[in-house]
């Protein structure tokens, strides 16, 4: 958010991913034990496909079934993939802005740990646990995390407040009490235009305080 990226000791961040884009590697170290994470390393049991085949996602809890290529990415076959029926999977809450992983509205969590859903392959994703911000709480019933969103005003456009949403679930999941350093670090890897961050870091450290962001 102030232009450093969370790190993990090493030097390594996550824009250090796109650097390497170019030759298709898929980067499995993380950027910090809460912050959004690089695209986890492609399991050795990954299909080799060539064409559109059916997987098997399990998503907010559910299995859903949809039709995927090898190059299609998590976001896409989240908000517009489609299942064998032809029925649309819809889940938009992941935003596609920079569609470059560097800006955070696509955040998802991955086994628990918060990752750009444009930098991951959706087949990559087989066997993992994926969780949008649809899973996380709706309009009945809303998330510690987007409660303290809420009672501190900490949106103005709306477009990055999923992701922020994600991580910063993510980030109290792993670190119930994080300090303010470790919540601005926790949050670095997502952008807000409209530069809603002291009301994002308000919330985010709220959530904590009443223990129960996690």
């Amino acid at each position: 958010m102030d232009g450093s990226e969370p790190g993990d000791g090493q030097g390594f961040s996550r824009r250090d991913f796109l650097r390497g884009a170019a030759t298709g590697a898929v980067v499995s170290s993380l950027v910090g034990q809460a912050s959004a994470a690089d695209p986890p390393a492609p399991s050795a049991s990954a299909p080799i496909v060539s064409g559109a085949v059916t997987a098997q996602l399990m998503v907010n809890g559910h299995r859903l079934q949809v039709v995927v290529e090898p190059r299609t990415t998590l976001l896409d076959a989240l908000r517009d993939g489609k299942a064998p029926d032809g029925k649309p999977i819809d889940l938009t809450g992941a935003k596609r802005v920079c569609d470059r992983g560097a800006c955070g509205s696509c955040t998802v969590l991955f086994d628990g740990k918060p990752v750009y859903a444009c930098s991951v392959l959706a087949l990559d994703a087989l066997g993992h646990a994926i969780t949008t911000v649809e899973g996380l709480g709706d309009v009945d019933r809303l998330h510690p995390v987007q409660e303290a969103f809420v009672q501190h005003d900490a949106l103005m456009c709306g477009f990055c407040t999923p992701g922020f949403v994600v991580a910063a679930a993510g980030l109290l999941k792993a670190n119930p009490h994080p300090s303010p350093e470790e919540i601005r670090r926790g949050l670095g890897g997502n952008l807000c235009r409209c530069g809603t961050y002291s009301r994002i870091l308000e919330a985010v450290a709220e959530a904590a305080r009443t223990g129960k962001g996690a």
